[in-house]
């Protein structure tokens, strides 16, 4: 309930700076938290009242964007990439959008098809080393990660992963991964490894992919890495952008993706695809709270 409440005062504080009255807007579409995520046992959960948060709120609210997904046999992530397609409208094609979060995830856009699928740990273990190592919440920059020296053995570890060899569609749980195998190393260097393990799990990507892509477009905090950047950039010599640069709004990417969503639900249009979470169906989802 406190979840749901801190949201619905932000909200209300957003509409109250941009001049906006609830009844000047259709729908929210609130993802809440994930808590727990195993597709393979037909199960997601994500906390978030949508019926508190439609009352609290005076809007109407789609929440609970996942069960379908997971219901019918999917993966149930990741979810971001049918407004990525959308984005993506008029570059030039095949483009990668990479969205470096608590896990990775890839989207290949082509004129007709997308794949996408979660290739690894994101700023997840890099954020939990410097916490337990230095008590700060992320590597600022990747300061940290750049003045280090990768373990080459650990990360060979690192990458001994059936989960890396497996075919798409597949996704991930931001638990599935963890910092043991550095946990001898210097701040320094436990923090260049795990970076390295977050670029060599993107590019251990790229095989899958139907056809190489033209050029790559980061967003999610990864992309304020600028170590990170650097390294991707390196290892896949190609063409790599922040959000930013293609003319998109980073720090508001999944919010909107998220609204794009709720209206598609509305629409009832699909949201999730065979090629992105491996469902049977283009298939549609998401749960309508109305006001009362």
């Amino acid at each position: 309930q406190d979840f749901t409440e801190q949201h619905a005062k932000a909200v209300s504080e957003l509409l109250t700076k941009v001049g906006f009255e609830p009844a000047d807007i259709d729908v929210i579409g609130f993802h809440g938290q994930t808590i727990l995520h195993d597709p393979d046992r037909g199960t997601t959960v994500q906390i978030g009242d949508g019926n508190l948060l439609a009352a609290k709120t005076g809007v109407a609210v789609v929440n609970d964007f996942r069960r379908n997904d997971v219901g019918a046999g999917g993966q149930g992530a990741p979810f971001a990439p049918v407004y990525h397609q959308a984005l993506a409208g008029r570059l030039e094609k095949p483009v990668v959008v990479l969205n470096v979060g608590g896990v990775a995830n890839v989207t290949w856009i082509d004129e007709e098809t997308m794949l996408a699928f979660d290739t690894g740990p994101g700023n997840s273990l890099m954020d939990d080393w410097v916490k337990m190592q230095a008590g700060i919440d992320f590597d600022l920059g990747g300061s940290m990660a750049a003045a280090g020296k990768v373990d080459v053995k650990i990360l060979s570890t690192l990458m001994d992963n059936d989960y890396f060899l497996k075919k798409p569609p597949k996704s991930l749980d931001r638990n599935d991964f963890s910092i043991l195998p550095v946990a001898g190393l210097s701040i320094e260097d436990g923090a260049a490894t795990l970076a390295a393990f977050t670029v060599e799990t993107v590019v251990s990507a790229k095989g899958f992919f139907p056809q190489p892509a033209k050029s790559w477009i980061v967003c999610g905090g990864g992309r304020k890495n600028n170590h990170l950047m650097l390294l991707l950039a390196l290892k896949l010599g190609q063409d790599v952008r922040i959000s930013e640069e293609a003319g998109w709004q980073g720090d508001a990417l999944e919010a909107q993706a998220f609204a794009y969503m709720a209206v598609r639900s509305l629409m009832n249009l699909p949201i999730s695809f065979p090629g992105t979470t491996g469902v049977p169906r283009p298939l549609s989802g998401g749960r309508l709270h109305t006001v009362q």
